[in-house]
């Protein structure tokens, strides 16, 4: 679905996964610095957004996602996965309630997936779900933003800032007062300086939550029975997951950087076996080129990593 603010001067749209948006809109690194400091928006409105409605809405999105949202409170925000059987992560939700309507916006092309997921698991609970994009598009305020929120239908508020689902039909007047255009290259490098990971960029078809760190933002360890439970239990208690996340800090005399999927060895060792691969790189406007990766847990942490033809030394996110 493209993008009205594809209009705004200077936009260069996106590729890939996050086609239908700006990539920039012609300076990365001042977009970037708007939003540090908290100024201007980004249009997010490539994203699915699913909405829930109906008295057993919690209770039943309870059983089903691994956060625990069962008596969420009015207005605030959280993240939960779906799980597959074997508790390999098959979506991500970004989540709020507003006392009527559970709002939850997701990745680019997952949410009729999901949509027929949720629909298959109704029984009799009384429930509603439907698939939203088409007339709600999300928008992202930095933290520190005072523009206001007016006309929004839901806002989820963050750390690092807040979410907005508007009328899509009124998404280029809205946005109107939110200051400057950012792009998503500039919203991506702040999101893996954040070390926040990404359904599809940071996962694969084997990718389990203690991986990639979702087990402080989007798990309830807690929490009863859910599809995939028993993984989770089971690596947290008695294991350590086969692989993690780390936030690389990359060599700034390189002119590219590596993209997605590039393997991941021993700086030590060039001609060694992959260790892991690229997940999401970017070039940071204070830090220079950075990336995340997954690697196998037994890498020691201290190592310098050679990612493609490009040496980082490593942040740890995931305990070794």
């Amino acid at each position: 679905m493209k993008s009205p603010l594809l209009a705004l001067p200077g936009a260069v749209p996106a590729e890939g996964t996050d086609e239908g948006v700006a990539a920039h809109y012609g300076d990365i690194f001042r977009e970037q610095r708007n939003l540090a400091r908290g100024s201007g928006f980004v249009d997010l409105s490539h994203r699915g957004v699913i909405t829930v409605t109906g008295d057993d809405r919690l209770a039943w999105l309870h059983l089903l996602l691994t956060q625990h949202v069962s008596e969420l409170p009015v207005q605030q925000a959280t993240e939960a996965l779906v799980l597959s059987p074997n508790g390999h992560v098959e979506h991500a939700l970004y989540l709020v309630d507003d006392g009527t309507t559970t709002w939850a916006h997701v990745e680019p092309g997952t949410a009729q997936a999901l949509l027929g997921y949720l629909e298959s698991m109704k029984f009799f609970y009384r429930v509603e779900v439907a698939d939203a994009t088409a007339d709600y598009a999300v928008v992202h305020l930095p933290a520190g933003s005072t523009a206001a929120a007016d006309g929004a239908a839901a806002v989820r508020e963050l750390a690092y800032g807040r979410d907005l689902f508007l009328p899509r039909a009124e998404l280029a007047a809205l946005t109107g007062g939110y200051g400057p255009a950012a792009g998503i290259w500039a919203y991506e490098a702040l999101r893996i300086e954040g070390h926040r990971p990404r359904l599809g960029f940071e996962t694969d078809h084997r990718t389990i939550p203690h991986e990639v760190d979702w087990l402080t933002t989007a798990v309830h360890l807690q929490k009863g029975c859910y599809r995939g439970q028993e993984t989770v239990a089971r690596v947290h208690n008695l294991g350590r997951p086969p692989r993690r996340l780390v936030f690389l800090h990359l060599d700034g005399t390189e002119e590219t950087l590596p993209p997605h999927g590039t393997e991941v060895r021993l700086a030590s060792d060039p001609d060694g076996r992959a260790l892991g691969s690229v997940t999401s790189s970017a070039r940071h406007h204070e830090l220079g080129p950075i990336a995340l990766a997954v690697v196998k847990r037994n890498v020691p942490v201290d190592a310098v990593l050679l990612a493609g033809t490009v040496p980082g030394t490593q942040d740890v996110i995931v305990p070794q």
